[in-house]
């Protein structure tokens, strides 16, 4: 089997990473010359594993030009459980894109691009698990090779009818995924149904991934600080999250143009800040709208799928920040004017913290006659910085939960099939090391229950290791 570029370059990243943990966890050895610690400390202390490319790009950024580029991958373990254990697989992938901020650019003030492309590869874990396409226990295997990313404009009112960003107009090359149901702590987790589809996708056949995208745009209207609503328009493409096309389905289904539909979305929620700690929150709704022609179980043609969602976020606790000590400007005294007194000791205004912890929960319903699992819920916490000295780190643990259609049930029985999907879930932990500000390690563990939710495939028992580096 050939080696591919990435893959050597992943071997690369995984020791550049296993070199920040000994820097970062281990103790001095011999000490450095100065000019050399200097400009160690100044890699480790910096956003990007790149650099600053001496200096190229903060010029670039002060300029509205951002570029930017992440490498992931996940090691895992199946030591139990599945069709194959024990058995291990990797898989990675790396995005390079571009933002671009038009104020710095040209003076248009809240005016923003950007775009990026992709490439993935590795081994399917879930081919030694079993689980459905839900459940999996990767969020990389979609649109795997080269893909063609979003790319697409956006603008928001710096001020509209005396409120500031009133309004959010965006459109392009576009991936509802991204701005839609939308909870960024169930993104630490690894499995596909907690960190990406939250039901949505998977066996329900909804494009719910981050490979997706269609032309179209949404708009967004935030008349106060603590609601907004929300609606989306774009293409619907069938296959469109295939290997094969990478992205470059910009006219729609080649084979059948008029294959293609309608794909729209509606949210609306409230972002409290709740109690003296100001503690944010987001309680939302929403409903999506997939037009493309269907069958139901029982072979009914449907033109379209439905599916409504509930979202509950709320930090719970934050952790206080002690005020730091900040010297008064100096006072005159009372002399001639030119005498002034020693500076007075005053504290700073208190910034919120953002370490504590937080609970997320999303529900997903859609009817049962033609999506396969059409109640999905999971919920779970995060804790930031629950050790000390260890700020930015993330402790998290999730439970995922689906349950398979009666409907699908009874046909299949009907059929003679006898093997019954009736529930399938998934328990993980998750502990995320954040070794500088480019780079994490992340050991976790997955328990998936009944995968494929037959019975017949023993829990799988996944123990990995996710990488993160910004460069």
């Amino acid at each position: 089997m050939k080696t591919s570029i990435l893959s050597r370059a992943s071997l690369l990243g995984l020791a550049a990473t296993l070199t920040l943990v000994s820097v970062t966890l281990a103790g001095p050895a011999t000490p450095a010359p100065a000019a050399n610690t200097g400009l160690i400390e100044n890699w480790l202390g910096g956003k990007y594993a790149s650099g600053d490319w001496f200096g190229l790009r903060t010029t670039l950024e002060d300029r509205g030009i951002a570029p930017y580029g992440v490498w992931k991958a996940n090691f895992y373990g199946l030591t139990g459980g599945g069709l194959d254990a024990p058995h291990g697989a990797f898989d990675e992938e790396i995005t390079l894109g571009i933002k671009l901020d038009f104020e710095k650019l040209a003076g248009i003030e809240g005016l923003t691009a950007q775009g990026a492309v992709r490439y993935r590869d590795g081994r399917n874990p879930n081919y030694y698990v079993g689980a459905s396409t839900t459940f999996q226990p990767s969020r990389y295997q979609s649109g795997q090779g080269w893909r063609l990313m979003p790319f697409y404009l956006t603008y928001v009112t710096p001020e509209l009818l005396g409120v500031k960003n009133l309004l959010t107009i965006s459109g392009g090359w576009q991936n509802p995924y991204e701005f839609f149901a939308d909870q960024p702590d169930s993104k630490l987790f690894t499995n596909n149904a907690i960190g990406t589809t939250k039901g949505i996708g998977g066996v329900n056949g909804f494009p719910w991934s981050s490979s997706y995208a269609a032309w179209g745009g949404y708009v967004k209207v935030k008349p106060v600080d603590w609601h907004y609503a929300m609606a989306g328009l774009y293409m619907a493409i069938p296959e469109a999250t295939v290997r094969f096309n990478h992205g470059l389905d910009l006219a729609g289904y080649g084979p059948d143009p008029e294959a293609n539909g309608l794909y729209f979305l509606g949210e609306t929620g409230v972002t409290p800040k709740i109690g003296p700690a100001k503690l944010p929150g987001k309680f939302a709704v929403g409903m999506i709208y997939w037009g493309l022609e269907n069958k139901s179980f029982y072979g009914e043609t449907y033109d379209q799928k439905v599916d409504v969602y509930a979202q509950a976020d709320q930090m719970l606790f934050r952790e206080p920040t002690a005020a730091k000590e900040q010297p008064a400007p100096l006072a005159k005294g009372a002399g001639d004017g030119k005498n002034f007194q020693a500076p007075v000791s005053t504290a700073a205004p208190e910034k919120r913290n953002e370490q504590g912890l937080y609970a997320f929960s999303f529900f997903n319903l859609a009817p049962a006659y033609d999506n396969a699992m059409p109640f999905y819920f999971h919920t779970g916490l995060v804790y930031k910085g629950l050790i000390p000295t260890r700020d930015n780190d993330q402790l998290g643990v999730a439970f995922g939960l689906g349950n398979y259609s009666i409907n699908k049930i009874n046909a299949e029985e009907e059929a003679g099939k006898m093997v019954r999907q009736t529930y399938e879930g998934v328990i993980e932990a998750d502990y995320r090391v954040q070794l500088t500000k480019f780079a994490s390690v992340q050991p976790f563990w997955q328990y998936i229950i009944r995968p494929s939710g037959t019975g017949v495939i023993g829990n799988a028992n996944i123990f990995g290791l996710h990488m993160e580096v910004n460069f």
